[in-house]
């Protein structure tokens, strides 16, 4: 039983990598997207929009769609589905299609996201220890993987189906084989504070949802303004500019690789209130920056700190509902495209009408906010998680393949 859990492991790992991957692969080559379609300065917007208000569409799909099968299945087939969109995005030529190819992208994306997620839950609760940290620094480790295969395409001038053909070649297929030793845990007996017999009491996940927002807004104020605020406010080079991001990406990896072993040795209250506290110190460092050096500095920060947050989050909502873990994290995930939708006109319209350094103060405030519910990221009668870890051993569901 302890090999099928193993196995069960290293696929979802694998399956967060992919997901790393092929985002990265489509968010930073949104210019060449937009060049290939002609798509104006004004559409964008509308097409970056979609793509977040249809993955929450297809996370609120997918709570439904696990009431009657597996969310191993539906990882199974929403991990190509979500390959192929990708592919779809760079291998037409009219409006129409790219606009297809990133809803179809958006809507499979949610149930990728859900689905990874309630199957991370369910494998930390049998594990009896925190090992959710350690699937998002796959995704870390997916984004770092693919951004520098996007850089490698625009740097060789290669068409966006030319730079994503090979990619998608290698992992659909491998992502297939992978798929086959999913797990599904088998739910906890033992309920917890909001369980209310497998019903999701949204009052009780409410401030978790508000954590995943006020992280996600952190995050994509990362994303879309850390070049423009090196180069303008900073004066960097375009060159230096590029760099805020990739440190970010690495300190995330760095950070989920360790945080599992924070939250065994410390708990995860503690792990969640000092890396507010960091990503907090972070944008504090951006917001006074004298130059591009020290800025970087503080993304650098901020990355090393944010980045535990979103998956304790998840951990969490699966502590307070373990008889309706995934109806909570399918319902949570929505708020991770919240948080994306806000965070980007927040800081540039705060940024334009005022200054970009004052802008960077209110995702500050807002990831220091997190202080106020980090009881909310107590262990439950399971104790685990927070230095009182249950024996390694759990039932568990037989593996998707045998589905």
């Amino acid at each position: 039983m302890t090999e099928v859990l193993r196995r069960g492991r290293a696929s979802l790992a694998f399956a967060f990598l992919v997901q790393g991957v092929t985002f990265a692969l489509l968010v930073t080559r949104i210019p060449a997207i937009q060049d290939r379609y002609g798509i104006s300065d004004g559409l964008l917007p509308v097409f970056l929009a979609a793509v977040p208000i249809l993955a929450g569409v297809g996370s609120v799909c997918t709570e439904q769609l696990v009431k009657k099968v597996p969310p191993s299945v539906v990882l199974r087939w929403s991990q190509p589905a979500v390959l192929l969109a990708l592919l779809g995005v760079g291998a037409g030529d009219a409006l129409w299609q790219v606009a297809v190819a990133l809803g179809g992208f958006g809507l499979a994306v949610g149930a990728l996201d859900a689905s990874m997620n309630m199957l991370g839950v369910s494998l930390q609760r049998a594990y009896g220890r925190s090992i959710m940290l350690g699937f998002h620094a796959a995704y870390s480790l997916g984004g770092i993987v693919g951004a520098s295969l996007a850089w490698a395409g625009a740097h060789w001038d290669l068409s966006l189906f030319v730079s994503y053909l090979p990619v998608v070649a290698v992992l659909l297929p491998a992502a297939l084989v992978g798929s086959r030793w999913y797990v599904d845990a088998a739910k906890a007996e033992v309920g917890g504070a909001g369980d209310g017999g497998g019903a999701v009491v949204f009052k009780v996940l409410l401030p978790l949802c508000l954590v995943m927002t006020f992280a996600y807004i952190g995050d994509s104020t990362v994303s879309n303004w850390s070049a423009k605020y090196l180069q303008d406010v900073l004066g960097s080079s375009e060159e230096v500019s590029t760099v805020p991001y990739n440190v970010y990406m690495v300190m995330t990896l760095v950070g989920r690789g360790l945080g599992d072993l924070g939250v065994r040795r410390f708990g995860a209250v503690a792990v969640v209130r000092g890396g507010s506290v960091v990503a907090a110190l972070g944008f504090a460092v951006v917001a006074v920056a004298p130059g591009a050096w020290v800025g970087i500095a503080g993304f650098t920060v901020l990355g090393l700190g944010l980045c535990v947050i979103v998956p304790q989050t998840f951990a969490a909502a699966g502590r307070l509902f373990p008889g309706a873990s995934d109806a909570a994290v399918a319902r949570l995930n929505i708020f991770n495209y919240v948080g994306f939708l806000i965070g980007s006109p927040l800081v540039g319209g705060l940024g334009d009408a005022w200054n970009y350094r004052g802008a960077m103060l209110v995702p500050m405030v807002l990831v220091l906010l997190t202080l106020l519910y980090a009881r909310s990221f107590a262990p439950g009668p399971g104790g685990y998680g927070d230095g009182h870890e249950r024996p390694r051993t759990a039932d568990v569901g037989r593996g998707s393949n045998g589905l």
